[in-house]
C-alpha cells in the first residue's frame, strides 16, 4: 500500500497533545510492547514528558549509562501521529551489540501502509544532520516486516547477537544521505 497524503517527523510539542494520546492509547491496549523505548514513557503529565524528550536530545538529564537521543514522530498530513523513532547519538558496547542508533514503531492501526520505510528513511536523514554517517538498525530475527523495511533502506547485515535470555538480533549498517553533514 502507498501512503496517502505527506508525512512528516516532527520533534515532540504540546500541540500535538491530542493525536499523540491517541497513539499512546492504543498502542497501550494492543498490548505490544512500546518500541522505541520512549513511547512507553507515561504521558500523564504531558508537558513535562516533551520536556524530558528535548533534554535527552540536549544531553540533559540523561539516566546513568545512557546516551543523548533525539525523537520524533511522524505525523500525517492530517495531524494522527502514527509512529515514533528515537536516534541515539552515539553507541555504547550495549547498544552496538543490540540496540542500535535507530529505533522505531508504527502504531498497530498504521502498519502494512509503507509508513515504517518512510519513516526510517526520514530517521536515516536526521541521523546524518547530527553526524552519523553509517547508523546501525536492528531487529528481532522474528521480526520478518522490519528486516524487509531495514533492507528496503539500504540495510547492510552485519554478525547476528543473540541476548541473554537467548532472543537473536539482526544487525544492519545502512549510510546516510551523504549530501548532509
Amino acid at each position: 500500500m502507498q501512503i496517502q497524503g505527506g508525512v512528516s517527523l516532527v520533534e515532540p510539542t504540546e500541540a500535538l497533545r491530542a493525536p499523540y494520546l491517541a497513539f499512546y492509547e492504543e498502542w497501550k491496549a494492543s498490548g505490544e510492547p512500546f518500541v522505541p523505548w520512549v513511547t512507553e514513557m507515561d504521558p500523564a503529565d504531558f508537558a513535562g514528558m516533551v520536556r524530558s524528550l528535548r533534554e535527552y536530545a540536549s544531553g540533559v538529564d540523561i539516566p546513568d549509562g545512557w546516551v543523548s537521543s533525539s525523537t520524533f514522530w511522524l505525523v500525517t498530513a492530517d495531524k494522527r501521529v502514527v509512529g515514533a523513532v528515537n536516534i541515539r547519538h552515539r553507541l555504547t558496547d550495549r547498544l552496538l551489540h543490540s540496540g542500535g542508533h535507530i529505533g522505531y514503531g508504527i502504531v498497530p492501526s498504521a502498519r502494512r501502509q509503507g509508513y515504517a520505510s518512510e519513516l526510517l528513511k526520514q530517521a536515516l536523514h536526521k541521523a546524518g544532520e547530527l553526524g552519523i554517517e553509517q547508523a546501525l538498525v536492528v531487529c528481532d530475527a522474528a521480526n520478518t516486516a522490519s528486516e524487509r523495511t531495514i533492507r528496503r533502506n539500504g540495510g547492510i547485515e552485519d554478525k547476528e547477537t543473540i541476548e541473554a535470555d537467548g532472543n537473536v538480533i539482526r544487525r544492519f549498517w545502512i549510510r546516510t544521505p551523504s549530501n548532509i553533514k
